[in-house]
């Protein structure tokens, strides 16, 4: 990915500042259209080439990827909040496509090599797993906590199968039991705890600690040992399962935290725990 991808704190590109809009509920980032393209082509006006731009697309049946950016209030060049056009990261990659600009090169080369090694994985699944654990240990992730995370992706597989044996659908009714498994056992919301490791569109279990994240393998598998007993039929009873699996976990935090008289669950988040330096997650 290129490197003005990394800088958070500027949205995307280093040294320009991009308006963004963080959408609570649907978890996405919004950003400015304009913004986007001023630094991509450097138009003195951006806008009207954002104009013609959506004009081509349409003619050219891009009409999905306009319509799906949204007109947000964002703080204008005169300091008064206007209405702009703002699409999600998705959304935003395929606009710069769109682009006939030197600058977006890079973008589409990466691009290109994304879908080129997803590709690869979808042919040898075991080329996900050696990128996966490259990418965490360049992170900074000590190789046993990696090892954890690579298990806790094998053991939610094992239940979202089980999921989708039992008729639930993925997406929203896969969020629902995620969030009934979360609550029994940590006491909170997954939005809740993702908030108290201020963290927004970050994988949850990337900022876990070893404990937390083995007390959520812990709740995830009891949740597919009783699912495939009780063989349940629907999402209510599905959910009364999701409780139950998590509910294994949460008595045994309970458990942990009254014999050492310490919380397992931690505010600390990847980029605390990892540390500058390269330090190792712990």
């Amino acid at each position: 990915m290129p490197k003005q991808f990394k800088n958070k704190a500027i949205a995307i590109f280093e040294g320009n500042q991009i308006r963004r809009h963080w959408d609570e509920e649907k978890e996405l980032w919004f950003f400015a259209v304009s913004d986007v393209i001023a630094v991509l082509t450097k138009s003195v006006d951006p806008v009207a080439y954002w104009r013609k731009l959506k004009e081509r697309l349409l003619k050219e049946g891009g009409n999905e990827t306009v319509t799906k950016c949204h007109g947000l209030k964002m703080v204008a060049p005169d300091g008064k909040m206007r209405l702009t056009d703002a699409a999600d990261t998705e959304t935003m990659l395929r606009l710069i496509q769109s682009i006939p600009s030197p600058n977006a090169e890079p973008f589409k080369l990466w691009l290109a090599r994304v879908g080129y090694e997803r590709l690869e994985e979808t042919a040898d699944p075991e080329l996900a797993i050696h990128r996966a654990l490259k990418t965490y240990l360049q992170k900074g992730y000590s190789k046993e906590w990696v090892n954890q995370r690579l298990k806790s992706i094998e053991i939610r597989k094992a239940l979202t199968d089980e999921w989708e044996n039992r008729g639930v659908k993925e997406g929203l009714e896969f969020a629902i039991l995620t969030d009934e498994i979360t609550k029994a056992w940590t006491g909170m919301t997954t939005k809740e705890y993702k908030k108290l490791k201020n963290i927004k569109k970050e994988n949850l279990r990337d900022n876990m600690t070893n404990l937390e994240l083995v007390l959520n393998m812990l709740a995830e598998t009891a949740t597919t040992e009783i699912s495939e007993k009780r063989e349940p039929k629907n999402l209510d009873e599905n959910k009364t399962v999701a409780r139950e699996g998590g509910s294994v976990a949460g008595n045994a935090r309970k458990d942990i935290e009254f014999k050492t008289g310490k919380k397992v669950i931690t505010d600390k988040n990847a980029k605390a725990l990892c540390g500058r330096g390269n330090k190792k997650l712990k």
